[in-house]
């Protein structure tokens, strides 16, 4: 099917039932920290951007492939891909492991979360489960390197079950994303370096472009703009990407394979709207590829890209603040555009 044929997305990789709770602050070992406010959700990014898109815009078909349990916790994750409206005839069930939980701790002291998870069929999650022989889906979205032991290591010649399945996707005519998972700088570069040759694009965050690319991208705990545009540039000269995109809380940069690096400022989200981080991230990348889906400017993209995420923020679970784009951009327009940071100086500065 030619590529201007195609239309929607396929969210692949990791599905699993997140239970969020608030904490008063992060306790030491040995200490006791007091939790509350248990809400579950499904987590992963082949159900949180695969929700978000249906929310940014129902009309989207959206295929989703993983991996649930033959449990509760699975029939919970399979309802919440029924109420959003999924393609899930291949999200598969297995009673061989119990479904992938993940407990997410949201501080009130710092603002930071922290994910405990028990993997279960995670690990058995493998390229066997991908079929894209009948799709019409233009993007696939497919995470999380590092969490899957059967998708991390070898799979017949190639050095992962990740760049298995990319291959076989770029084979069906399909554009491919990867997302990352936050693991040690060395066993990141070693999953994802594979991957690159058959990406078409790559989303990262600050942290993660300067593990890829080995170099430090934040500086007294800002982030340097000009370094991440300079990983994000030497991740081209390494794959196949048309471009890289890095967000960090006072905007984005995508740096294209041809072209100018584009810098779009983030929303200024007012402090009591903001109840916790779980999913932003996903919610930026859905909201970035749909602008891409829709043929939109990078700017317009990136900008729409923060409103998601903006409007993320709003709620505990990964895809319950997110709203139909246009009222994405409604909110982010009334909330307003953070000022533009003071850039470093280097290779490849934003204009």
């Amino acid at each position: 099917m030619a590529a201007t044929q195609r239309r929607g997305f396929i969210a692949g990789g990791t599905w699993c039932l997140d239970r969020n709770r608030k904490i008063d602050a992060w306790p030491r070992e040995d200490r006791v920290g007091i939790a509350w406010g248990l809400e579950e959700r499904g987590g992963g990014p082949a159900c949180n951007l695969a929700i978000d898109i249906r929310r940014l815009d129902p009309s989207v078909p959206v295929e989703t492939i993983g991996l649930v349990g033959e449990d509760e916790a699975g029939r919970k994750l399979i309802a919440e891909a029924d109420r959003a409206g999924l393609d899930r005839r291949q999200m598969h069930v297995s009673g061989a492991a119990p479904t992938h939980t993940t407990e997410a701790f949201i501080s009130q002291a710092s603002g930071q979360r922290t994910h405990i998870s028990d993997l279960g069929v995670a690990g058995l999650l493998s390229p066997d489960h991908f079929d894209f022989s009948n799709t019409a889906a233009r993007f696939l979205h497919l995470g999380l390197p590092g969490i899957h032991p059967t998708m991390d290591g070898r799979f017949g010649a190639d050095a992962n079950g990740w760049v298995t399945v990319l291959k076989a996707a770029r084979r069906a005519g399909l554009q491919t994303n990867l997302e990352l998972c936050t693991v040690t700088p060395e066993r990141l570069r070693g999953l994802i370096l594979p991957c690159l040759p058959f990406l078409d694009t790559l989303i990262v965050n600050d942290s993660e472009i300067g593990a890829l690319a080995e170099m430090p991208t934040l500086s007294g705990g800002s982030t340097d703009i000009a370094a991440c545009a300079a990983a994000a540039a030497s991740m081209l000269d390494h794959g196949a990407m048309n471009l890289v995109t890095v967000h960090f809380p006072e905007g984005a940069i995508t740096v294209p394979r041809d072209g100018p690096t584009v810098f779009v400022a983030s929303v200024t989200v007012p402090p009591d709207a903001i109840v916790g981080p779980n999913g932003a991230g996903d919610a930026f990348a859905a909201g970035f590829l749909y602008g891409l889906h829709e043929h939109w400017p990078l700017e317009d993209s990136l900008w729409l890209g923060h409103a998601a995420a903006a409007c993320s923020l709003r709620s505990a679970g990964t895809t319950d603040g997110v709203a139909g784009w246009r009222e994405c951009l409604e909110i982010a327009r009334r909330w307003g555009r953070r000022s533009s940071p003071q850039r470093a100086s280097g290779r490849n500065t934003p204009n």
